[in-house]
């Protein structure tokens, strides 16, 4: 059991049954009155955000998960196939736990695959990853006198907003935090 005076960012609790990721606290001690800890916490299997408050003397409950560092090996209809690194075991993921992180898969990637009760419910890329434009429109000439962007598909088939001098066949730095672009990568 953790206590509040344990919360930290990144603490997993459990909370009514479902596991919750600590993403924002702060710790008050008013003039008068108990101490307590207000937090934003996020829902690891709908990814809702739950603001809470905690009294300093309140019992936690740790969330039974476990992260596991496996490869993406393949996509097969709506299902995403992972190798465990360790024990070389497979599982699959449905589309719908990856979410947005379907858009940066590459063979052969290594995630991190966080599971509540032996269940997959999310995954957590590296922070960037490089991925060749195989489409976009060529740039306007003298249109760039705003820095302007223009819509590029990826290897992997997402979209991203890229700088007007990108062309076809580039190899790109995405932020799959936010799926931008961040700079090209020479070959």
């Amino acid at each position: 059991m953790y206590q509040a005076s344990d919360i930290r960012k990144g603490l997993k609790i459990e909370l009514d049954g479902q596991p919750y990721s600590i993403t924002y606290f702060q710790f008050v001690k008013p003039g008068k009155g108990q101490a307590f800890t207000r937090t934003k916490c996020k829902n690891l299997i709908t990814g809702a955000v739950l603001e809470r408050t905690f009294k300093i003397v309140e019992s936690l409950t740790p969330a039974d998960v476990e992260d596991h560092t496996m490869q993406f090996l393949y996509a097969e209809g709506e299902t995403y196939a992972f190798m465990h690194m360790e024990t070389y075991e497979q599982i699959s993921i449905p589309k719908d736990v990856l979410g947005d992180a379907v858009n940066f898969l590459v063979d052969q990637m290594e995630v991190t695959v966080t599971t509540f009760n032996s269940r997959p419910v999310s995954i957590e890329l590296p922070n960037f990853v490089v991925l060749e434009v195989t489409y976009c429109e060529p740039g306007a000439k003298g249109n760039t006198a705003q820095g302007g962007n223009k819509p590029a598909t990826v290897s992997t088939g997402a979209t991203i907003n890229v700088p007007l001098f990108v062309e076809q066949g580039t190899l790109i730095k995405i932020d799959t935090r936010t799926g931008e672009y961040v700079e090209r990568v020479k070959a």
